[in-house]
């Protein structure tokens, strides 16, 4: 039998920190304080997992491109040491494989395939479109009743509409398709319920990819059952490759546009910029400071390691597990000035918020545009915009892979 992580790792003089960390109370957008003592401390330092197992968790910007980068290192979800989120996540890491937890060349091959559509071109030119929808999204709030969810009424509708039109998802769907999402990225979802939606999803994809190899459209879902037909891909592949985008292309955008929010609202001289500006130079920096600032992935890029590696005054050995935290990465002093502070007039496009190296997010021209026309539009079309209630009573989201909050509950002056 293959001797695991957990039944190897070296006895530790002290208690290994848990993994995840909890945040500090009251501080709803700082790492957690033990990931950044141990940034500070051993930036290369082993965590206990969920199972007994021990991985490397690495807190430094510089080690972490480094790692991100080496080809020594691997994303295959299904290799012995890997550091799974959760007994649901191992389970289901042979069930749904995907480019993103595959290597190259395969990983090359099949993100090949689909990166056509998220050109920054061809993400410039649904501008107009997504301008349309948000304004739309805020007519409907402002003609309602105060408070309302910002998360119900702009933050999750808008890229989910966003994803379904360019996937070809039907949007009446989407109830269907957010609520077994969330229960697939969902650290505390237990194996059956992240069996059963993953399940359930990819039937879903599959049968929307049967449908346009007998009648194509315009859309993403279209040209990946072209592939089927030339013999690129299954389709049972293709609608892997469905779920992927379909979940993707509208968790980590809804929160961000939540959160980032309740960031601005926290830094009134930030936000007032925002609000005052139509300046697309000023808007853009802002969004790449808040991706900066709140690093909404923040269960850690997973990897474990193929062979030896010295990084950080530590020995990684082949067949380790590594967490790589970019919420640290983009906190790290050495690289951002004052990194605790919210200065969307700062220059952060060296963040790490969507990866580095080849496996760095496919979508991030959309996710980019996405945010530039709400933050470029909601403060100024609702300047009186403000919490409904205090900033502790807001549930944040400590159990899943993406950060952000169930519920902003806003308000304004009419």
């Amino acid at each position: 039998m293959t001797e695991t992580l957990a039944e190897t790792a070296p006895e530790a003089e002290e208690p290994l920190p848990e993994f995840p960390m909890p945040r500090a109370t009251g501080c709803p957008f700082d790492p957690p304080p033990t990931a950044r003592a141990l940034h500070t401390e051993r930036p290369v330092a082993r965590v206990r997992l969920w199972d007994g197992s021990a991985p490397w968790l690495v807190t430094g910007y510089a080690d972490q491109r480094a790692l991100l980068a080496d080809p020594r290192v691997s994303a295959e979800s299904t290799r012995p040491g890997y550091p799974h989120a959760s007994a649901g996540f191992r389970e289901n890491a042979g069930r749904r494989r995907s480019f993103v937890t595959m290597d190259d060349p395969e990983h090359a091959r099949i993100r090949r395939m689909v990166t056509g559509p998220f050109a920054i071109k061809r993400i410039e030119a649904m501008r107009p479109e997504i301008q349309k929808i948000t304004d739309e999204l805020i007519d409907a709030m402002l003609a309602g009743p105060t408070p309302v969810d910002l998360v119900r009424a702009l933050a999750l509708p808008l890229p989910s509409l966003v994803i379904c039109r360019l996937l070809g998802v039907p949007y009446e769907d989407h109830d269907f398709f957010q609520r077994n999402s969330s229960l697939l990225i969902n650290r505390q979802s237990s194996v059956e319920e992240v069996v059963g939606a993953n399940d359930a999803l990819t039937d879903y994809l599959d049968g929307l990819v049967a449908a346009k190899l007998a009648d194509p459209a315009d859309d993403m879902l279209s040209e990946l059952a072209a592939r089927v037909t030339a013999g690129e891909l299954t389709q049972r592949d293709a609608a892997n490759m469905g779920v992927l985008l379909l979940i993707a292309g509208h968790e980590t955008t809804a929160n961000m546009i939540a959160l980032g929010t309740v960031a601005l609202l926290e830094n009134p001289d930030q936000l007032a910029v925002l609000r005052e500006t139509e300046d697309p130079k000023v808007i853009a920096r802002a969004v790449e400071e808040l991706l900066r600032y709140l690093t909404i992935v923040h269960n850690g890029r997973r990897r474990v390691a193929l062979e030896d590696i010295e990084i950080g005054g530590e020995t990684i050995r082949a067949g380790e597990g590594i967490i790589i935290y970019t919420g640290t990465g983009n906190w790290d002093s050495e690289v951002f000035a004052e990194p605790e502070r919210l200065d969307i007039g700062r220059d952060a496009r060296r963040h790490m918020a969507f990866g580095f190296g080849v496996h760095q997010c496919l979508g991030q021209p959309l996710a980019r545009m996405e945010l530039q026309v709400v933050y470029g539009t909601l403060y100024r079309r609702i300047p009186t915009l403000r919490l409904a209630t205090g900033i502790d009573q807001l549930p944040f989201k400590d159990d899943g892979l993406v950060y952000g909050v169930y519920e902003l509950p806003v308000a304004w002056t009419s």
